[in-house]
């Protein structure tokens, strides 16, 4: 195997000051008499082989408020699939994420919209108590769904953990959704009590929610309440509907004021208590509603935020996210830390590419997380290190889609050299990873660092057993905390178990292909290929989508691109649509340079038979490539759900192609 190209290694100062290697100092401490792990390949696969062990431990080295027994750690006969852990233990999701009540800023919000606004963790605990009293007021209760159609800004953070404090199940889209988006997800968990906005900023102009809102509110019959957060206040906040609606700052006031005395009456739930209700992006049919509970996502997202990621109280997380996507989730668990969150809402663009970078430094971030399409289009045009001070940037995490190489080199070339760059993949399907970031490891150019602890993952060939060093399906072959506790409105978990099993409910297939490269040893060093419903199949061979973007999207007059298989004469063609750079033209020389370097990188297998310029390429809200989508269309079938899409009018692009029918 060629030797890795190492891009950042961390000091030994850096390692041993880590909380990773605090956690590694334990467990050899509890192994008394054993002979010592010796670095994080050791303690993983000690988490994988005593995997009850590893988890009792974590629970009670990460500080997590519970009540009751710790044993057992895992059911063995559950009565649903996803509710195994902890089964004795209660706590409160909320509660947990409030254990600091200080002058520390705990939320401080940037948008297009408004002035930039500071919470403090006193604030925000006093803020959480005044809703939470006006939700109990209204009838809400443990199980009841409170739902938000929110920007990323205070205000959802604030419902969220205001409707999980008594027990209700938190679910939100971001408003940039359609009516019909909305409600293909809020219509089936029928939400008691819905959070709103009357408009928003996003790339320098504003848009109005109002019409969209009062559609949505006369589509959900089982509404108590609305409550209208007046985010802009160009546009008026009053909804000509039935369902009575209250203010923000109504719902926060409570007769003016909450008594300083008090504390929250936290409701005590089992530990599988429904917490979140996450969406499938609905690409292929209506949103899966997939449950997951409190306390496992709490213990997996606390394990990646400490150990994986080393957030600790005085650090600084900025995730660009929105509130339809699973790392706004995790990223609010970081209040369980005690750190601030520093939340940005808006176009990442705007007014220029570098837009991020200057909040990055401005606020302080020290884990600042984004996409790989971000990275990958402000590679060459900033230079965020030059322009900016970034002295506290420790930490960059990516994820949505495969980091490619060549935006590794360049974060280390014009970002920072001192950073760790966590490329992380995982998903809505568990609300967490399977694989991620390590302060004890190096970073290698293309790769994920190393599999999570007690994370039992593989990557599986075609007889279903381990390969190394050649693409497989993505495996966990044991049960972990933050799998789903059920999906909504499935007798039996029937839609459950066929998503993630097959033949029994031994291994999950999670429905990536990846390569474990052995790079870091036997816990990683991995490389996604893509979806495995979008894998390309020419002559039988399977090939995964990123590693012909990965050849593609570096060339310089490439702006993006999407690679699809169309049926073909029994077979399967590869075909490959490129958004080309401003002036640039796809000619035959073009095309010929672009099979060239697929050639020259991968196999003849990988060069695609056809060719086509798309003037711009389709993508989720939540900023992954739409291939199945347009392999449905160029196959002469529709798509069943374009409101899952950002974009959805580039699909009209791909009907009907001359250059597809020969």
């Amino acid at each position: 195997m060629d030797q890795p190209n190492v891009l950042w290694n961390p000091s030994s100062g850096q390692i041993a000051a880590s909380q990773m290697a605090s956690f590694l100092a334990t467990v050899n401490g509890v192994r008394s008499g054993l002979p010592p792990l010796d670095g994080y390949p050791a303690l993983y696969q000690w988490s994988i082989d005593h995997r009850e062990m590893f988890w009792s431990l974590w629970l009670r080295e990460s500080g997590l408020a519970t009540s009751g027994s710790a044993e057992p750690v895992e059911l063995e006969s559950p009565p649903t699939l996803g509710a195994r852990f902890f089964p004795n233990l209660t706590l409160n999701f909320a509660q947990n994420l409030l254990r600091y009540r200080d002058d520390r800023p705990a939320l401080v919000s940037v948008s297009e919209t408004r002035d930039r606004t500071t919470t403090t963790y006193a604030e925000l605990y006093d803020q959480v108590h005044r809703l939470r009293l006006t939700l109990e007021g209204l009838g809400v209760g443990p199980g009841d769904r409170v739902a938000g159609v929110l920007p990323n800004i205070s205000e959802a953070v604030v419902a969220m953990l205001a409707a999980t404090s008594l027990g209700a199940v938190w679910s939100s889209c971001s408003p940039d959704f359609g009516p019909r988006g909305v409600l293909e997800r809020f219509a089936q968990i029928e939400p008691r009590v819905l959070f709103v906005t009357n408009g928003y900023t996003y790339g320098g102009k504003t848009f109005s929610c109002i019409e969209k809102v009062e559609e949505i509110v006369r589509a959900l019959p089982d509404l108590t309440r609305v409550v209208m957060v007046p985010y802009c206040a160009s546009i008026g906040s009053e909804l000509s509907v039935k369902t009575p609606c209250l203010s923000w700052q109504h719902a926060l006031a409570i007769d003016g004021h909450v008594d300083g005395g008090t504390d929250i009456e936290f409701a005590a739930l089992p530990f599988n208590h429904p917490l979140y209700i996450l969406f499938s992006s609905g690409t292929t049919g209506i949103p899966k509603c997939i449950v997951h509970g409190a306390g496992g996502t709490l213990l997996q997202h606390s394990k990646e935020l400490m150990l994986h990621s080393d957030l600790r109280r005085e650090d600084n997380m900025l995730f660009y996210t929105t509130c339809g996507w699973m790392m706004w989730n995790w990223m609010v668990s970081s209040l369980f830390v005690g750190a601030t969150l520093t939340l940005f809402d808006g176009s990442p663009g705007h007014p220029s590419a570098g837009r991020l970078w200057e909040v990055v430094s401005e606020e302080g971030v020290t884990h600042f997380g984004t996409s790989p399409k971000y990275l990958g289009t402000c590679r060459g045009v900033v230079s965020p290190g030059s322009a900016h001070d970034l002295t506290c940037l420790r930490v960059i995490l990516s994820t949505g889609a495969p980091l490619l190489s060549e935006d590794f080199d360049w974060v280390y070339a014009d970002v920072k050299q001192d950073v760790l760059l966590a490329s992380i993949s995982g998903g809505t399907d568990i609300v967490s990873c399977f694989m991620l970031g390590n302060p004890m490891l190096p970073v290698i150019r293309g790769e994920i660092q190393a599999f999570g602890l007690g994370m039992d993952v593989a990557a599986y060939g075609d007889d279903n057993q381990p390969v190394v060093r050649e693409k497989g399906e993505l495996v966990c072959r044991s049960f972990f905390p933050s799998m789903p506790v059920r999906f909504w409105n499935d007798e039996g978990d029937v839609r459950y178990e066929k998503a993630y099993y097959r033949e029994g409910r031994s291994t999950w297939y999670h429905g990536d292909y990846m390569e474990i490269t052995e790079s870091q040893g036997k816990c990683g060093g991995i490389e996604v290929l893509g979806r495995s419903d979008a894998t390309l199949n020419p002559g039988g061979i399977r090939i995964g989508t990123a590693e012909i973007y990965g050849l593609v999207e570096t060339l310089p007059w490439i702006e993006d691109s999407l690679v699809v298989g169309q049926p073909w004469e029994g077979d399967v063609r590869v075909v490959l649509f490129v958004q080309l750079a401003a002036g640039e033209v796809l000619d035959d020389e073009r095309a010929a340079e672009l099979r060239l370097a697929i050639r020259s990188g991968a196999t003849p297998r990988h060069v695609p038979e056809k060719i086509l310029s798309a003037q711009e390429i389709p993508y989720t809200r939540s900023g992954k490539k739409v291939e199945i989508a347009v392999r449905e269309i160029i196959s002469g079938s529709e798509p069943r759900n374009k409101e899952a899409l950002a974009n959805p009018e580039t699909l009209d692009y791909f009907r009907n192609l001359d250059e597809l029918s020969t």
